[in-house]
């Protein structure tokens, strides 16, 4: 039977660039940025590193499709680099390559290094370059904020929720992510805003409007991972642990003729489920204190908590408003500013995550750091609420 992934990798080190329009940087500079610190943290040498996985998630505006850029951009000495994309979940999946590969006893020491550069090449976000035939025939004449306007719409049908309701929901996730935002300094947006201004901001497709709105970045994000014993030897103390890694991917269900209603993502739902099984967790509004979700869209956020069992069905709207996902909340969500504040470089989006629990965990998070956080939470959404992939990695102290 499957073990599982929990407490038998830590993470040695992380690094993270700044997130913005990086117009002075190219892919490689910004892999630089965040593996120099990165590897500083590990205090290691880079001849130790034995593997390598790549994330970058659109590889014809951006670095190809061939693992050579990381290798020559950061002169790893000729070890196997494998290059990844798996839509918004690329830079987890960097992160899963590496942790399952030390985990099986292929390699001592891995790393992970998630990119993206999208400003340069004038990517919006709309209208994307091909991903292939198979999503050219499912996706015609798609956006991203269409797509999940809708799922504001099924969300509303299913519960009764008033217009005016969901709205201020939204635009208090928007408020609380740049709140949290302004504090951090490696954030791509660092302004807050107020809740008049997130309401009344313009219409992008309703009931989604411009503050509702991950923005476009250039950014990268590293860790380097090894198991306990290692890094014991290593003389590091106050472990921070691998407790899940799990994946979900549409099979097609949700956009053709089944249950789905439109109202929640189902391979959030599974893989939640699937991390917390993993992890050990029966009680996760008890047992996480923390989490990142894929905010690409304010109702993403919204929806997710529900997906995560984080609040009841129907209810997310009512904890919202109440603060629970608040930085002073039950349960803090986005508290470096998320996609939100950070934009969304795909290769490095996920990796972003976990380097601000890892933070967290070691009590560096500055003006953002929590009391004593033991579990942490990341969620990415790859795609769209008929069609996607969801990664869920869970990461916390040591035990």
């Amino acid at each position: 039977m499957a073990s599982g992934i929990k407490d038998k990798v830590v993470i040695l080190g992380m690094g993270c660039s700044k997130f913005g329009e990086r117009w002075d940087m190219s892919p490689a500079d910004l892999m630089s940025e965040a593996f120099e610190e990165g590897l500083a943290d590990a205090g290691i040498e880079k001849g130790q590193i034995q593997m390598a996985w790549f994330g970058a998630g659109i590889d014809a505006s951006n670095v190809g499709s061939s693992a050579m850029p990381l290798s020559i951009a950061l002169r790893l000495p000729n070890i196997p680099v494998t290059k990844v994309e798996n839509m918004c979940a690329t830079g987890t999946e960097a992160f899963r390559g590496a942790v399952y590969a030390v985990a099986s006893g292929a390699c001592d020491i891995a790393l992970a290094l998630g990119v993206e550069k999208l400003k340069d090449v004038g990517y919006g976000g709309l209208p994307q370059r091909t991903r292939g035939v198979e999503n050219d025939m499912y996706w015609p004449n798609l956006s991203a904020p269409g797509a999940f306007a809708q799922l504001a719409s099924g969300y509303r049908a299913k519960y009764g929720i008033e217009k005016a309701d969901l709205k201020r929901a939204m635009a208090h996730i928007s408020v609380k992510s740049h709140a949290n935002g302004a504090k951090n300094p490696k954030a791509h947006l660092q302004r807050e805003i107020t809740e008049e201004q997130a309401i009344n901001a313009p219409y992008i497709a309703e009931p989604i409007g411009l503050f509702d709105c991950c923005g476009v970045s250039d950014g990268a994000a590293c860790a380097i991972v090894c198991t306990p014993e290692i890094a014991r030897a290593l003389g590091k103390a106050d472990l921070v642990s691998v407790k899940a890694l799990q994946l979900a991917a549409s099979n097609g269900e949700e956009a053709g003729f089944s249950k789905w209603d439109g109202s929640y993502l189902q391979t959030t739902r599974v893989a939640a489920q699937n991390a917390y099984n993993e992890a050990g967790i029966s009680k996760p509004r008890e047992e996480i204190d923390m989490t990142e979700v894929h905010d690409c869209f304010s109702i993403t956020e919204l929806v997710t908590m529900e997906d995560l069992q984080l609040s009841d069905e129907g209810q997310a709207v009512w904890d919202v408003l109440n603060g629970d996902f608040d930085a002073d909340g039950r349960i803090p969500c986005q508290i470096d500013g998320g996609l939100k504040c950070f934009g969304h470089p795909i290769g490095a989006s996920g990796m972003r995550m976990i380097y601000e629990n890892y933070l967290q965990f070691h009590g560096r998070a500055g003006k953002r750091q929590l009391k004593d956080p033991r579990l942490a939470l990341n969620h990415n959404l790859g795609g769209f609420p008929h069609q996607n992939i969801c990664s869920i990695s869970i990461i916390g102290r040591y035990e």
